[in-house]
């Protein structure tokens, strides 16, 4: 490691050394530095090509007559640096989002010495930003003789915390739900919007729910397999269809004859699964669905009908027509677009277009698809507010995307190639992670404004209360993993946090939701102090609140402005996890670094250690049942002032097995399985709103935030 090396990799915010999870401090291999900043675009194979790119890196603002983009706190004044031919006077202005003009802005008295980029001599000038400007997205704009020159203006709010009228509620819980495994009697073998919204009526009106909270929806790839992790979307910006309930479409009450009977046979095929002791099929939901939804497509829609769902497809633009025409050639090509003919590779290629012409039922088809899902997530939220709850659906983000599909097709060198996302070795997996998901580069997600971005935000938020982020640290770093390189052997890449956090708490407000960040796992201090000076709300999980010695952390001591909760669907629910299936799965994966006894032994001490708390205080009596341990530790966890508390759904029922095994893709059936109780039998919907054992913890913890 070459000290122009570790310069050159500071500067784009590439990690030439880390501490990690037990403290210890690592030096980042070189290779894998090259390679990330071969990623970022950057060459730095040997020392020549390091003196260039350094070189580069210093004469790329003096190309600019503008910084490519500026985001902003509100009330918070701000200079810039404006680059002109030596000696060029230039005048610079705002135009807000609204269309008014602000400016000329001042021109600050800083003097800087001209510097000769690309055979010219270039003036550096500084400008400042008004206090007053008003929260949105806005246009920076220069003029200097005959030259124009704009870039993107974002002001953000200084802090976001809890919308209007929640910030002065008590505090309040929630459901916390993998949706996909939630079947009703009358959904297809797959939890849909429908069962969401009963879910979210059933437990605000019988039992005083706040809000409730589900995986991530986004869109899988049209084509099996189906990928069965909601956190491995093709896209975060639209819905997946599994989730549509197909009798909720209007359009279907006017289907009959042999059209009707067949989708009547398709939906009682599909239910037939419902309570079967098996895992998810969704290959055979999405085939199902998929045939229904192709007879009702054709059906003519009424005039207003007809306008809603062209206004909703202007309003989207041609994001929503690139995923569409991404959907409609997955059917024919697969769902691995670097597979495809060479000239679909390019989504502006002449070979598209025509593609798109001539697939242009399939294209519609799919656009139809999100608007009945953009509609039915409104009925949703609509329902939920109407329950009596304040918040309703809080809807999650996953990190990523897929490494081939309609986002990495679409949105183009946006997105890093030949890295991947992942985490560092923790004590929950000690040989590091790998999501196979490209991260965003953060240099061309600032050349485009964070449009992407912000685009992404808008349409999860739109019908939501709130948004839970998956992996908030991703905003301030993320572990890239060059391909073929082991997980562990990875390194840290910074992002503008400012610009995400500020973004992020922008749309938020616009929606009036509020943002619950996933800042659990290895987290430097200052980000949650970020994230708390911000108003984006933590995470507490009871597991994993421990004071600096490793006891338990009084719960008094936890954090307000959080989401606590005792489980979390990384980890066993909370049955499985006193029985210590999280180290039993990994044993037999293979997924420990220390011997099994040793990691028995300490998981012990540990679940032990807060099994002595609650009977210090009195919240368990004797041994307990199983129950009686699930309630008393929610009890615990109702103790803490967090704002929010979230309940496992499959907490509810005494679920044991563990949703999702992080490290794994085919060795554990992740995402796979329905609802079901200790003994495996599925729940349905109908049968937990009668569950005796669901009602009680409801009661505990309704009871326990009351006190």
């Amino acid at each position: 490691m070459t000290p122009e090396l570790a310069e050159l990799a500071a500067a784009h915010g590439v990690a030439t050394e880390f501490y990690d999870w037990r403290g210890q401090h690592t030096n980042v291999p070189v290779e894998t530095v090259v390679a990330v900043l071969a990623a970022l675009g950057v060459p730095a194979s040997g020392p020549e090509s390091i003196r260039a790119s350094l070189n580069r890196l210093a004469e790329d603002p003096w190309r600019r007559t503008l910084p490519a983009c500026l985001v902003v706190r509100e009330g918070v004044p701000r200079q810039f640096p404006v680059h002109v031919p030596h000696g060029d006077p230039v005048e610079v202005w705002v135009r807000t989002e609204d269309g008014a003009e602000i400016g000329p802005l001042p021109q600050v008295d800083r003097w800087a010495e001209p510097r000769l980029v690309a055979g010219r001599e270039v003036g550096e000038a500084t400008f400042e930003l008004p206090r007053d400007l008003p929260l949105g997205w806005h246009e920076l704009l220069a003029r200097s003789g005959q030259h124009a020159a704009s870039s993107t203006l974002v002001v953000t709010p200084q802090y976001l915390g809890l919308p209007e009228g929640l910030a002065d509620r008590d505090r309040m819980w929630g459901f916390t739900a993998q949706l996909y495994s939630l079947s009703s009697r009358r959904s297809w073998g797959h939890g849909d919007l429908d069962d969401l919204g009963e879910l979210a009526r059933w437990s605000a009106a019988e039992h005083g729910a706040g809000f409730v909270l589900v995986n991530p929806l986004h869109a899988p790839a049209p084509s099996a397999p189906i990928e069965a992790s909601p956190y491995l979307p093709v896209t975060r910006r639209f819905v997946s269809p599994l989730y549509l309930r197909v009798e909720a479409v209007p359009e279907l009450a006017f289907v009959a004859g042999a059209v009707r009977s067949e989708i009547e046979r398709l939906a009682l095929v599909q239910r037939s699964v419902n309570a079967a002791d098996t895992l998810l099929d969704r290959d055979a939901v999405w085939e199902a669905k998929r045939s229904a939804l192709t007879l009702i497509h054709v059906v003519p829609r009424s005039p207003g009908r007809q306008a809603d769902y062209e206004e909703f497809v202007a309003r989207e633009g041609e994001g929503l027509h690139d995923f569409a025409t991404w959907c409609a050639l997955a059917e024919v090509h697969g769902a691995d677009w670097e597979r495809w003919p060479g000239p679909l590779q390019d989504p502006s290629s002449p070979a598209v277009a025509k593609a798109r012409a001539e697939l242009a039922e399939r294209v519609d088809f799919y656009c139809w698809l999100q608007w009945l899902a953009d509609d039915q997530l409104a009925a949703v939220q609509r329902r939920a507010r109407s329950a009596g709850m304040p918040v309703g659906v809080v809807h999650d983000l996953a990190v990523g995307v897929h490494p081939y599909g309609a986002d990495t097709w679409a949105l183009g060198d946006s997105l890093a190639s030949g890295v991947t996302v992942g985490a560092p070795p923790d004590a929950f997996n000690q040989q590091g992670q790998d999501w196979s998901q490209p991260p965003w580069r953060p240099d061309r997600l600032e050349a485009a404004g964070y449009a992407p971005y912000r685009d992404m935000l808008r349409s999860v938020l739109r019908h939501a209360g709130g948004i839970r982020v998956d992996h908030v640290l991703g905003l301030f770093r993320l572990w890239w993993v060059p391909d073929g390189t082991p997980a562990d052997q990875g390194t840290y890449v910074r992002y503008d946090h400012e610009a995400l956090v500020g973004i992020l708490a922008l749309e938020a407000a616009r929606a009036g939701a509020f943002v619950v960040g996933e800042d659990l796992g290895t987290v430097e201090p200052w980000v949650r102090q970020h994230l708390a000076e911000r108003g984006i709300l933590g995470t507490s999980i009871l597991w994993f609140e421990r004071d600096e010695a490793g006891a338990p952390l009084p719960p008094e001591q936890w954090r307000e402005l959080c989401l606590a909760a005792v489980t979390t669907h990384d980890l066993p629910p909370t049955a499985g996890y006193l029985a210590g299936e999280h180290v039993r799965i990994r044993a037999e994966l293979g997924l420990l670094t220390r011997p099994v006894e040793e990691e028995r032994r300490i998981d012990l001490a540990d679940r032990d250690s807060w099994i002595a708390l609650l009977r210090s205080r009195g919240l368990l009596a004797g041994a307990g049942d199983e129950q009686e341990v699930i309630e008393a530790l929610h009890r615990l966890v109702a103790a803490a002032p967090s704002r929010l508390v979230g309940v496992a759904l499959t907490d509810a029922v005494g679920d044991r097995r563990a949703m999702n095994q992080p490290g794994t893709d085919k060795e554990y059936p992740n995402w796979r399985l329905p609802l079901a109780d200790g003994t495996g039998r599925p729940v349905l919907l109908e049968d937990l709103v009668e569950s005796t054992r669901a009602g009680s913890l409801a009661a505990v913890v309704r009871a326990a935030l009351g006190a």
